[in-house]
């Protein structure tokens, strides 16, 4: 089963999603407070299972409508995708994937892990 793992920093407070064999497969922004970290968990809990899928590796993009996943390449040449809430508020994002497939992979370990992942303070 996945965790999401809150942890305090200089600025606030940020959660990695964890699938269960430990790796991060999202992060959050940072939140002024534990409680906003918390309400951002539950918004990836909720919002994460029924995300649409919106790829921007190709053309013509198709619009999908919030929440969903955006699959985007960045700067580097690698794929990552972010999470919108109904809002269209970004609640979590990907590190950078070499491949296309394994970014997908990702989002269906999001799918899979969120709803039931606990929540756990960082060590």
């Amino acid at each position: 089963m996945g965790q999401f793992v809150v942890k305090e920093t200089k600025t606030g407070f940020v959660f990695n999603l964890k699938a269960s064999n430990g790796q991060v497969i999202a992060t959050s922004e940072v939140y002024s407070s534990e409680a906003a970290c918390k309400n951002g968990i539950e918004s990836v809990k909720k919002n994460a299972p029924i995300a649409n899928l919106e790829d921007q590796t190709v053309e013509p993009v198709e619009k999908a409508v919030n929440p969903k996943f955006e699959v985007y390449e960045d700067k580097a040449g690698e794929y990552r995708f972010r999470l919108k809430a109904k809002n269209g508020e970004v609640i979590a994002a990907s590190e950078g994937y070499k491949a296309k497939a394994s970014c997908l992979n990702g989002i269906e370990s999001v799918q899979k892990n969120a709803p039931d992942a606990e929540v756990v303070a960082a060590e």
